[in-house]
């Protein structure tokens, strides 16, 4: 009975930290996926996970509220870092939609219930077909398992050091924001200098009319040119974010250890 108990225990805590990550994961966390889905989803991972994880010399944690609060931390680390690609993909979009014209043209977001620019959705899904397409979900999984032996159930301890490293990835995706829209933005501006140009040389010259029509021609080519790009450029910054979370929640689970 004893050993049952600590089974159990052990079973809850995997299935704790598994929920976490798919309420929080980019793609898992998506509303397109049943609730129904993921329950079955997360309950199957357990299940199958639960017994090897029973089996590692430092997983036997008691159930109670640290334990808890500890895997409801490492999932919210996992998911709220990777989450970090989808931001960097909407403020992407933002600003590309704002010089194609399109910033006025808010859509519903149904992966978040908010108003969410056009360009910014176009360029959330096409970052979560490079995900899918890629295998980077099945990544995500195999990092996700391998914590459990790099931070054993119940163990985890949210240092001040891993809040500081969060922050500053958060701010790092302006800048992955601006890398993925370079080649749109210098575009659109070599063609505001064209325009603007041949607008001094022919006064006649309905410039402001040409403007819009010209940048949202030669932003959506080159937008479509550079398609070929962007699997390189998120699964970079995918191994980037996974990389980060595994070394923050390894490094938290050392401190408390040593």
């Amino acid at each position: 009975m004893p050993a049952w108990n600590q089974f159990l225990s052990d079973a809850i805590l995997v299935l704790i930290r598994l929920s976490v990550v798919v309420a929080w994961a980019p793609y898992f966390s998506s509303i397109f996926l049943p609730t129904r889905t993921k329950a079955i989803f997360v309950l199957l991972m357990a299940n199958l996970l639960a017994p090897a994880i029973a089996e590692l010399p430092a997983s036997h944690p008691s159930l109670g509220l640290a334990a808890i609060l500890s895997e409801v931390a490492v999932g919210m680390l996992f998911g709220l870092t990777l989450a970090l690609l989808n931001e960097m993909l909407i403020f992407a979009g933002e600003m590309v939609g704002l010089q194609l014209s399109f910033s006025l043209v808010n859509l519903l977001d149904p992966s978040s219930t908010i108003q969410t620019p056009l360009m910014g959705e176009l360029f959330q899904l096409l970052g979560t077909l490079v995900v899918i397409t890629g295998g980077l979900d099945r990544i995500l999984l195999r990092s996700l398992v391998r914590s459990f032996r790099a931070v054993p159930l119940g163990t985890f301890v949210l240092q001040p050091l891993s809040s500081a490293a969060l922050i500053r990835a958060a701010s790092g995706i302006f800048l992955a924001g601006v890398e993925l829209a370079a080649p749109v933005l210098a575009a659109t501006l070599l063609v505001d200098v064209a325009v603007a140009l041949m607008g001094k040389l022919s006064p006649q010259l309905p410039a402001m009319s040409l403007t819009v029509p010209i940048k949202t021609m030669a932003g959506f080519l080159l937008l479509a040119s550079s398609l070929a790009l962007w699997p390189r450029f998120i699964e970079g910054h995918f191994d980037q974010l996974l990389d980060m979370a595994q070394h923050l929640i390894a490094n938290s689970s050392s401190r408390v250890s040593g």
